[in-house]
């Protein structure tokens, strides 16, 4: 399935848009999309990373520096 969504953008960004497309043989809809994929990429990942962080400062665990953690990793 397949939505359609329109969005209106400054005038400077449609420019971008149409000489990027004009000078790759690729459509405006292919960079749009491209954009929105890579953004909700990076939103998701942070929210993600933020909720673990949420949990683990409610958790009662104890943090650890890093090279005290891999010191053991050696025996």
């Amino acid at each position: 399935m397949v939505g359609v969504l329109l969005i209106r953008l400054p005038d400077e960004d449609i420019r971008r848009l149409e000489a990027l497309a004009a000078r790759t043989g690729k459509s405006k809809t292919f960079y749009v999309r491209e954009a929105v994929r890579a953004y909700l990429a990076d939103v998701e990942e942070r929210y993600w990373a933020d909720g673990v962080i949420d949990r683990w400062e409610a958790s009662d665990q104890v943090s650890r520096p890093a090279v005290v953690l891999w010191a053991g990793c050696d025996a």
